[in-house]
């Protein structure tokens, strides 16, 4: 991969991402900046946050292969590249079943989305995929330059570097929770959790990490919210996210759950540095 990402990087919906929000990310130290949802093919805030700051590289998480068409994805890239060289990073993914209406045979629409990348000369190394289960993993390894998953535990990243082997990125997402309450931080935890009990990409996933049918059944148990969305105090937070980067990840993006993330981002890059 050409980008740096350094350890630690953020995590955000497109609506709660704005060119002041990201020069005060590169301030505190993070690496990168994932736009979180499934940015339109333009790539426009990409290229407005790039335009606002220095030298911190942003990502998608995700463009969607079903509503962004590979062409003009492909455009998009070579535009933001030849602006800002090296400091950005297409993550693209085949998104949820139970959410597009054209989702059949995923796997394989992932495959020619990426092969009319290659035509259009967007580069493995710019790029990584979404992934959860061992053969799109395997995918990120052999066509990307590595796997970006979503809503996943320490035990997953563990696994997911023994499928991918040595050399490519993984660089899973966390949500936290800077709360020492334990009530009411689950509560936020599970506000922004609950959706995705409905996604069966998701709950089968976790399933394969010693979560139980319960476990990940709407609304989700305390045990999963917890493992989830880690909460607590910053030193407490710090842990959870350094079992991801001791069980093999290069990288962890954090999405800071409540009203407003700042807070969080400060306090974590003092506790993480």
């Amino acid at each position: 991969m050409t980008a740096e990402l350094g350890k630690l990087g953020i995590w955000r919906l497109s609506t709660g991402l704005d060119p002041e929000l990201a020069i005060e990310v590169e301030r505190l130290g993070y690496g990168t900046i994932w736009i979180g949802g499934s940015p339109p093919a333009d790539l426009a805030l990409a290229e407005r946050l790039l335009d606002a700051t220095d030298g911190i590289t942003v990502a998608t998480g995700i463009v969607n292969i079903w509503n962004s068409d590979a062409g003009t994805v492909a455009e998009s890239y070579h535009r933001i590249a030849a602006k800002h060289p090296d400091r950005f990073v297409l993550g693209i993914g085949a998104g949820h079943r139970e959410m597009t209406d054209t989702y059949t045979k995923p796997y394989q629409a992932l495959v020619d989305y990426l092969d009319r990348l290659d035509a259009a000369g967007v580069p493995a190394s710019g790029r990584v995929l979404a992934a959860l289960g061992p053969k799109v993993l395997q995918l990120a390894g052999d066509r990307a330059a590595g796997a970006h998953p979503y809503l996943t535990v320490p035990a997953h990243t563990r696994h997911a570097r023994e499928i991918l082997g040595d050399a490519p990125l993984l660089a899973p997402e966390q949500k936290v929770v800077l709360d020492t309450d334990p009530e009411r931080a689950r509560a936020t935890g599970r506000a922004a959790v609950e959706m995705y009990l409905n996604l069966s990409n998701y709950t089968k996933n976790l399933r394969r990490y010693d979560f139980t049918v319960e476990d990940v059944a709407v609304p989700g148990s305390d045990r999963l919210i917890d493992a989830l969305a880690l909460h607590g105090n910053a030193e407490q937070i710090a842990e959870g996210i350094n079992a991801h980067l001791e069980a093999g990840a290069n990288h962890v993006s954090i999405q800071a759950l409540g009203d407003d993330p700042l807070p969080t981002f400060r306090t974590l890059a003092e506790a993480l540095r």
